[in-house]
């Protein structure tokens, strides 16, 4: 199965998002990449196949359980650097600038990590999804700081056109012990 796509559900109950999940499953030929709760007693559901099959399984989706919809999307052409970031594999050995984009929803977070890292010339360093963060995620990129700076405001854009962007930073020349903490 070719996996040129993502998609996203994020649920306001957990009993919802595993029916979600399988409702995707029955729908489509998609695999599963991520199901889980989070915080705050919320669930996600991420897939990823081909951009039809994905969307038809995300619309299958939220039309059957769309009373515990907090967000969707589906992403054609995701970005390479998108899975290692989720998984906490990314390999970074130095920091350049930093970036850092933060949002209340873990669904317009991935999409505006992507659109960052489609932006300009950095590396994601990770994706932190809503664990231990009262259901806000934030990623984490490095690069030279004019592309960094160009990446967080492209991926917050994304964000903040939805409502949902907390804060965004870039660090010129942060100490290197900040790695540590982040991989």
């Amino acid at each position: 199965m070719e996996m040129n796509s993502i998609g996203l559900i994020e649920m306001t109950s957990i009993a919802a998002g595993m029916q979600a999940a399988d409702i995707m499953l029955k729908t489509s030929q998609v695999q599963l990449i991520l199901s889980r709760t989070i915080c705050s007693g919320k669930y996600i559901v991420l897939i990823g196949g081909d951009v039809a099959e994905v969307q038809a399984a995300v619309d299958a989706a939220t039309k059957q359980i769309d009373f515990a919809v907090i967000d969707t999307f589906v992403i054609p052409s995701v970005h390479k650097d998108i899975f290692p970031a989720l998984s906490g594999h990314s390999e970074i050995k130095a920091l350049e600038a930093l970036g850092i984009i933060e949002s209340f929803s873990v669904a317009s977070l991935i999409e505006g990590a992507d659109a960052a890292v489609k932006a300009a010339n950095v590396k994601l360093i990770e994706i932190r999804l809503a664990m231990a963060l009262g259901g806000k995620a934030f990623c984490t990129l490095t690069g030279e700081v004019a592309a960094v700076q160009s990446a967080v405001d492209s991926g917050a854009k994304v964000i903040a056109d939805r409502g949902l962007l907390v804060n965004k930073i870039v660090i010129p020349q942060p100490r290197p012990e900040l790695l540590s903490e982040m991989i």
